[in-house]
């Protein structure tokens, strides 16, 4: 027995002799993966037009320039589209990568933000930080490029903005191609003739702007002269899905295929989430001193509210809850809560001109992303921040009714004509919550790290453009049978940037 022992032994130590060898432990190679060839299924796409406004155009880290431009969406969409009957595709390209454009010697738009290893910076502050000249901003707004292009996003464009004759007179980024001074975007578009079209983020800057500035314009709803609107208005939705229709019949009329998009909820971006409610850390005696500045105004507050109490329907429950709500304290500790004027407080006023509508921030306001600068210097401590700073949580309300009733148009046409449909409300959503699985990466809305809204806190690097032309892909093979994600000629998101470097020519 034991010499069988022995001789099993010796079998299994010689076998893992014969397997030493290095060949004997490669695995064989997987078997490519083959995927069919790419068609069109019943897309028509000689000639594509993309409708929009920024996120069209390419617009990035708070710029228009040429290298974003070539990773605009929809330069993307017709390289694929190239491969399968799609034709030559035009943008009304800047002449630098400055991002910046002038009227003669004048700048009339700023440079664009570069990442300078902490933060964002525009681009000439990060060349006078290193003592060097920053590259001449040569985009001349007034040199038309004389052209039909077949990108027509416009930044800062509205949704009644695509039908205002003269609208180049009022924005430099069209009057570089608008092909006649009473000329509409739409009409630039329409003009061409698309068998196939994308029309996305329009109603977006319908609110946007109203958001960035804090909500100090005016929610325009039940207002139907947009003409009478100011820069910083929401839009009221009859207006918009009035404009909204006639934009997709004009665009459809002559039989046109093409895809549209929704708006996404503006307030989950980092331009509103990155800053938060209550950032300032105090030592004891610096908060002893904010707190005796605002003594005499707590007092104030108090004395008002006993006033009330006696004299009108207030009760004291309803009082003692608005003054907790703003009654002014600090601590000595890391997360003091900013100071804020909230114009939809009860005004005081009448009873004392000093009891203005301060309160200190909470959670459910969010502060808005230029404000990051001006903490340090006291602002929202020794100083209230200003409204523009801020979105309250009635502001907030304000921009998501609007926007529910744009996204309720926009669906209901989808409906009507059976046009190809993209969801970025629900996209965006899952970018700001558990993030967008991309290979290895998961790519979310945080400022500078998440990979997908670029360096100004609203628009999309170039990773975000390249998701947003695969969802446009997807949604094509859906509608018109093509097969763009079965074929694997969807974007590898990876190879894309998130962030231009400031040394581009």
């Amino acid at each position: 027995m034991k010499k069988i022992k022995y001789i099993y032994l010796l079998a299994i130590a010689l076998g893992f002799t014969a397997c030493s060898d290095e060949e004997d432990f490669i695995d064989a190679p997987e078997p490519a993966a083959t995927y069919p060839a790419l068609t069109a299924g019943n897309a028509t796409l000689s000639n594509y037009v993309a409708v929009g406004a920024s996120f069209t155009a390419g617009f990035t880290d708070g710029a228009l320039f040429n290298a974003a431009q070539g990773n605009s969406f929809p330069n993307l969409l017709s390289q694929k589209f190239s491969a399968i009957g799609g034709g030559a595709f035009t943008q009304p390209l800047m002449n630098d990568n400055t991002g910046g454009m002038v009227v003669g010697t004048t700048p009339i738009i700023p440079y664009r933000l570069v990442f300078n290893g902490s933060g964002p910076q525009r681009l000439n502050d990060f060349f006078a930080d290193l003592g060097a000249p920053a590259p001449p901003i040569t985009t001349d707004a007034t040199v038309n490029l004389g052209s039909t292009f077949n990108n027509t996003g416009v930044p800062g464009a509205k949704s009644f903005h695509l039908v205002t004759p003269g609208y180049g007179a009022l924005n430099p980024y069209f009057g570089r191609f608008a092909t006649s001074a009473g000329a509409t975007i739409l009409g630039e578009a329409a003009v061409q003739l698309p068998t196939f079209f994308t029309l996305s983020e329009i109603g977006g800057n319908d609110v946007l702007s109203y958001a960035t500035s804090g909500g100090i314009g005016e929610d325009q709803t039940g207002n139907f002269n947009p003409a009478s609107y100011g820069n910083n208005d929401i839009t009221d939705p009859t207006v918009f899905g009035q404009t909204f229709n006639a934009i997709v019949a004009q665009l459809t009329a002559n039989g046109s295929q093409g895809v549209l998009a929704n708006i996404p909820y503006i307030t989950d971006l980092p331009y509103f989430t990155t800053v938060p409610h209550n950032p300032v850390p105090l030592n004891a005696a610096t908060a002893a001193q904010l707190n005796a500045g605002y003594a005499l105004y707590n007092g104030g507050i108090a004395q008002a509210y006993a006033f009330l109490v006696a004299n009108t329907p207030l009760t004291q429950e309803m009082a003692d809850a608005e003054i907790a709500k703003r009654t002014i304290t600090f601590s000595a500790g890391d997360n003091n809560a900013l100071v804020i004027i909230d114009e939809d407080l009860r005004d005081l006023t009448a009873l004392n001109p000093q009891l203005i509508n301060l309160r200190q921030a909470t959670a459910d306001d969010l502060i808005t992303l230029p404000t990051s600068s001006a903490i340090p210097a006291g602002a929202g401590t020794a100083a209230p921040l200003g409204d523009q700073s801020v979105l309250t949580p009635e502001e907030q309300l304000a921009v998501i009714t609007a926007t529910d009733a744009y996204n309720q148009t926009i669906d209901d046409t989808v409906q009507a004509t059976g046009l190809a449909f993209v969801d970025f409300k629900a996209i965006l959503q899952q970018a700001a919550t558990v993030g967008i699985e991309n290979g290895d990466f998961i790519l979310t809305t945080d400022l500078v790290t998440g990979g997908l809204v670029s360096l100004d806190g609203i628009h999309l690097t170039a990773q975000g453009y390249a998701i947003m032309a695969n969802e446009f892909m997807k949604a094509i093979d859906k509608t018109y049978g093509s097969n763009f994600e079965a074929s694997n000629s969807l974007f590898e998101v990876v190879n894309y940037p998130t962030n231009y470097s400031p040394l581009l020519p």
